[in-house]
Order: C-alpha cells, then sequence, then structure tokens
C-alpha cells in the first residue's frame, strides 16, 4: 500500500478547513465547519466569527500567573506580619527564622546559620573586657544562722522535708593560665528567710576563648521551687500557666531560664508533659528535666533514671544526657545530629546553655558565649553536677536571669552573664518558647 493509499487527499482545497488548535493566526476565521462547531468535542468558531481558543489566551495565562503569584505574597505578608506582630520581645531575626522554621523552611535557615556562624567565630586569646565583673545585684551572704527559725518550706508530695544542700565547692578555673580576681567565686543573688537562695558565678569559658564568659547559677531547692511554663507556640494551645509572669508573680520569683531545643519539627528528639497531660510524646531514653510536684527538679534519662509517677508535675526532654554520673558525654565531641541536634553541630562555639542537679539535689543553670557541647558540659561537671542536659542554644535563645523584687513595680533582673542577649524583662510579657521559673518558697 503506498502512502496516497493509506493517508487519502482531501477532496477539498486544504486552506478550507482549519481546526482552530493547529491555525498560527488566533484572530483567524474558519470557514466551512459543521454547522454545531465541534470537531471532538473542541468548539470551534461559528462561520463568519473570530475563532474560540481552547486554551487560555497567553496574555491571560500572564494575568493569571501574575494574579496568583500576588496573591500568595499578600499571603505571606500576612503571615510573616503575624508573626512580627505576635506579643513578646523576640528579635525581628528571631521571629522571622521561627516563621520560616514553621513554613518547611527550616534547612534554609540552618544553611544560613551556619553560614553567619562561619562569618562570626568567636577569636582565640584575649581577656574578658574589665575582667571577671561582679555579680550585678549582688548581695552580702549572711555570715550567721537567723537567730528565728526559718519557716518551712512547702512540703514534698511524699511528706518528707526538702532537704537543704550544702554550700556549693568553689569553682575551678577553666584557662591554663592564672586565674583573674573573682573568677569562679560565688556571690549570693537572691535570699530567703535570711539564706542564700540563689548564688552565682562567673568565670572564663575555656583556656583558648579566654575573652568570653560564662555565668553559672546555683539554686536551692529548699527556698526556691520550679515550674515549666509554656510559650505561645512551642508547645502554644491553652495551659493553665501563663505564658509570662503575672503580677503576683513578679513579687516572689527567683530566677528564670529557658528550656530547650523547640518541639515542633522534632528539634528537641524529645517531648513534654505538663498539667496532667502530654503535648509531645515523651521518648525513652532521652534527656529530661523533671519537676517534681514539690517544686524540685532531676535530671535522667526517661525510663532509666527517671520515669513517670503520682509525684511527676512535668517532663521536658531536650536530645540526650550530657553529663551523668558525673562524668561528660564522651561523645560530645564525636556524636551527631541524632545527638546534639542539626543547626551547626557540637564543636560550634556558640552561645548554649545547660541544666543538672547535684549529689546533694541543689539545682544548677549554666549559660554563656563560645561554648561547644563538652565545654559546656565540662561546666556543669565542674559544678558539681551528677546528672545534667542541654537546654537551648544560640544567642536568641539563652536567658538566665534572676530577680529582686521592687516595691513600686515590675522586679529588677540581672542577665546571668555579661554578653547574654535576652533581658530578663523578656518574661515579664508572653514568651514564644517555653521556659523555667523558680519562685520563693513561703
Amino acid at each position: 500500500m503506498t502512502t496516497s493509499d493509506r493517508f487519502p487527499r482531501a477532496t477539498e482545497p486544504a486552506s478550507s478547513v482549519r481546526p482552530v488548535g493547529l491555525t498560527s493566526d488566533p484572530a483567524a476565521v474558519v470557514e466551512d465547519v459543521p454547522a454545531t462547531g465541534r470537531i471532538s468535542g473542541v468548539l470551534l468558531a461559528q462561520p463568519g466569527k473570530r475563532a474560540r481558543w481552547p486554551f487560555p489566551h497567553p496574555r491571560l495565562v500572564r494575568r493569571l500567573t501574575a494574579a496568583a503569584l500576588a496573591m500568595v505574597v499578600m499571603a505571606t505578608g500576612w503571615s510573616v506580619g503575624g508573626a512580627l506582630a505576635a506579643p513578646g520581645t523576640d528579635t525581628v531575626a528571631a521571629r522571622i527564622a521561627e516563621w520560616a522554621r514553621d513554613h518547611d523552611m527550616g534547612g534554609l535557615v540552618t544553611w544560613l546559620e551556619q553560614q553567619q556562624y562561619r562569618r562570626e567565630q568567636p577569636t582565640v586569646g584575649g581577656a574578658p573586657a574589665g575582667g571577671i565583673p561582679a555579680a550585678a545585684g549582688a548581695l552580702p551572704a549572711p555570715a550567721d544562722p537567723p537567730s528565728a527559725p526559718a519557716a518551712p518550706a512547702d512540703p514534698p508530695a511524699a511528706g518528707a522535708e526538702v532537704d537543704e544542700p550544702p554550700a556549693p565547692p568553689q569553682l575551678p578555673p577553666v584557662a591554663s593560665v592564672a586565674p583573674l580576681p573573682g573568677e569562679g567565686r560565688w556571690q549570693t543573688v537572691v535570699t530567703a528567710h535570711g539564706k542564700p537562695a540563689v548564688r552565682v558565678a562567673t568565670l572564663r569559658v575555656d583556656d583558648q576563648h579566654t575573652a568570653y564568659l560564662a555565668g553559672v547559677m546555683w539554686l536551692d531547692p529548699a527556698l526556691v521551687r520550679g515550674e515549666l511554663r509554656p510559650g505561645t507556640r512551642d508547645p502554644g494551645g491553652t495551659w493553665q500557666a501563663a505564658t509570662s509572669l503575672t503580677p503576683g508573680e513578679q513579687k516572689t520569683v527567683a530566677a528564670v531560664f529557658n528550656a530547650g531545643f523547640r518541639l515542633t519539627n522534632n528539634a528537641s528528639r524529645g517531648g513534654y508533659y505538663s498539667e496532667g497531660r502530654t503535648a509531645v510524646a515523651l521518648v525513652d531514653g532521652a534527656a529530661s528535666l523533671v519537676l517534681r510536684t514539690d517544686g524540685t527538679a532531676t535530671v535522667g534519662s526517661w525510663n532509666r533514671e527517671v520515669r513517670m509517677g503520682p509525684e511527676v508535675a512535668s517532663v521536658r526532654q531536650n536530645l540526650v544526657m550530657l553529663v551523668d554520673r558525673g562524668q561528660v558525654n564522651p561523645t560530645c565531641a564525636s556524636g551527631g545530629t541524632e545527638e546534639w541536634g542539626s543547626t551547626i553541630g557540637q564543636a560550634a562555639f556558640i552561645d548554649r546553655s545547660a541544666f543538672g542537679v547535684t549529689a546533694d539535689g541543689a539545682e544548677v543553670y549554666v549559660s554563656g558565649a563560645a561554648l561547644s557541647v563538652c565545654t559546656l558540659g565540662r561546666l556543669l561537671a565542674d559544678a558539681g553536677v551528677v546528672r545534667g542536659m542541654e537546654l537551648d542554644i544560640n544567642p536568641a535563645w539563652t536567658s538566665g536571669a534572676y530577680f529582686h523584687d521592687s516595691a513600686t513595680g515590675p522586679p529588677q533582673g540581672f542577665r546571668l552573664y555579661p554578653t547574654q542577649q535576652v533581658a530578663p524583662q523578656h518574661y515579664l510579657s508572653p514568651s514564644s518558647r517555653d521556659w523555667y521559673a523558680w519562685f520563693l518558697r513561703p
């Protein structure tokens, strides 16, 4: 069979019938088409009328695309605007970063943070400007016990008194050079019933980054009690506890500090339990800061060293144990993202924070600049911590502070270390992330 036999020629000139979809001129007039104006379901122009394009005209496509992009920009702008206008004192950069992580751009935020760290690594050597500062708001430590007996502390759930731990041991200097005046010396900053309730010490972070300082805060569980407080976004939802210090709480607050990594996107590798309900499922083996119903704290691996029971008031998990049995986790320098997070790695020298408990029950919070996971763990161990965990990192989120009551208004707050970015007043307005508050016992 020849080609002409397989494809017979049309009996009419080819120019007499043009399907609209094949014409090169959208304005062409189609002649000699059936009266229905349809071929294989495609609408054609009627005789003597302009053809109707079976797909949107290119100009219309451009207009629709522009309109769609405008709607996306408007929606994004509205969303970002809402994040920027949210209550609280988070910086603009922190708010945008949080918004981006909530909108599946966590990888981009992590990359940008890594680039920033590479450009702004802490310097090696040098000395802290002005030396070791005296603790702001330091009080004279009581030399003798009070003459009158102190009021009893809130009893534990089991009915036993909370034992008062001995004074903390002197912190050893971390630098290989001679210690600076006042380095590692404990200073009383909050008292209760005539006794030191909160002590702080300041020291250099390691023997390389000698211009940077860390603060160590020691809390007496017989004189203060802790509470886990929710954030407006993390964990979010409705809770009995307030996201900021209420006017009444401002009269008795002794200290505050940040909790762990974000709970969303599994950044913390753990869960959140408070007020009798679970916001994020607890993870076996995760490092857990447990507050009991008597307001005392402990730390341990979940379902190994600590577990659920009627005395548990809250559980906040974050990564894995940093200090256990007084020893720093040997993976502090070699562990991966599952252990120490995925932002910039455990070896990065940045602002970090941690919490732990001593053998006699004292509670210790550490935070400072230019810290790796290993140097953070060593500071905990040097303070006598037997079990401890890393909390949040980066300057926007490390936020230890202590307070003095004011008879005329909000309490006076003090940063734990000189370069701390987050001010104590952050907790007088709603916090976007969860946090901890320690209050004076009656």
